[in-house]
């Protein structure tokens, strides 16, 4: 089996695919009807849209495969990305890169392989869309036609959710929202000589949640959370998913004191919300404060990263408790 090759602009394809947002969003119904659509019209196994991260193929939308991520150094589509054609595979048994790949000699049988890279807005090629099945087959230049369509189309949503400021799971804002409206907030809070704290959260056990009640009620759990925050807080306070399960908090005109007891007062609300939730799991999370210092030479990212190690602390801290 041959271990695919790592791109030339690996670092810079990788921020971009981070700064996109698409690891974040949830999978969205328009992308599941272009693979539903696939599968029918090409005859296929499966029809997958997929995204190569530093260790992991995402699987951004499946039609008849699976959706746990799968390791980057078997997955084919890693291969794909390392090239501006498709990768077409007739027979995966007769490739010697492919022969004795996991993928082809074990339960997933896979035989043949056609996969399109795709790429973002920058020109970062970011994962592929491909079709799998378990039988060997020949693939036409009007089906390669038809593939690279289907590329395309797939490319269109993907500049339109890399562009949005809303997370479509949670109704926050998400990290591009954050990024632009935090500077925003930074300035203005600076002009007018107000403080201006921001709270890091993360969410307790949240695997755990996935691992045992599936990921249908790990997102019930961040739109809770986000819920909860959403009622418990300011309009005028920002509220972000700043990606997976982690959350932001902007407090405008407030200083870390203050922003201590809103905290204290979301914290209050969630338990609430877990009394009468019925749900077979607790909400919970961890937090960290910082307020932001006018006076000297930080920056957002700098300011992120102090609110992330207090939260880390805490989470540190709850966890040896236990």
């Amino acid at each position: 089996m041959k271990i695919p090759a790592i791109p030339a602009d690996e670092e810079q394809r990788l921020a971009s695919l981070h700064d996109s947002g698409l690891l974040e969003t949830g999978v969205t119904e328009r992308l599941d009807r272009l693979t539903r659509l696939a599968k029918r019209m090409f005859a296929v196994r499966a029809a997958l849209i997929t995204l190569v991260d530093k260790d992991q193929l995402i699987f951004k939308s499946s039609a008849g495969y699976g959706t746990e991520p799968l390791a980057r150094k078997i997955s084919f589509c890693a291969h794909t990305i390392l090239h501006t054609e498709p990768l077409i595979l007739p027979d995966t048994r007769c490739d010697d890169r492919f022969a004795d790949n996991p993928l082809v000699t074990g339960e997933a049988e896979i035989r043949f392989y056609a996969g399109y890279p795709l790429r973002l807005p920058d020109g970062a090629v970011v994962g592929s869309f491909c079709l799998v099945d378990g039988a060997a087959r020949q693939f036409s230049e009007s089906e390669r036609d038809s593939l690279k369509d289907f590329a395309m189309i797939v490319e269109d949503e993907f500049a339109v959710m890399s562009a949005a400021t809303t997370d479509e799971l949670t109704g926050l804002f998400n990290r591009r929202g954050f990024d632009s409206l935090a500077k925003f907030a930074i300035v203005g809070a600076r002009r007018r000589a107000q403080p201006l704290t921001m709270a890091w959260i993360d969410l307790d056990n949240f695997k755990e949640i996935n691992d045992s009640w599936g990921h249908s009620e790990g997102d019930e759990a961040l739109k809770s959370m986000a819920s909860v925050m959403t009622a418990s807080l300011r309009e005028a306070d920002l509220c972000v998913r700043y990606g997976g399960d982690e959350f932001a908090i902007v407090f405008s005109d407030t200083d870390e004191k203050g922003a201590w007891i809103a905290m204290q007062h979301l914290a209050e609300q969630v338990e609430a919300w877990n009394k009468t939730s019925g749900k077979p799991w607790k909400l919970g999370f961890s937090w960290g404060l910082s307020e932001f210092d006018h006076g000297g030479g930080g920056d957002l990212k700098s300011w992120i990263k102090e609110a992330d190690s207090k939260m880390y602390a805490m989470k540190t801290r709850n966890h040896r408790g236990r």
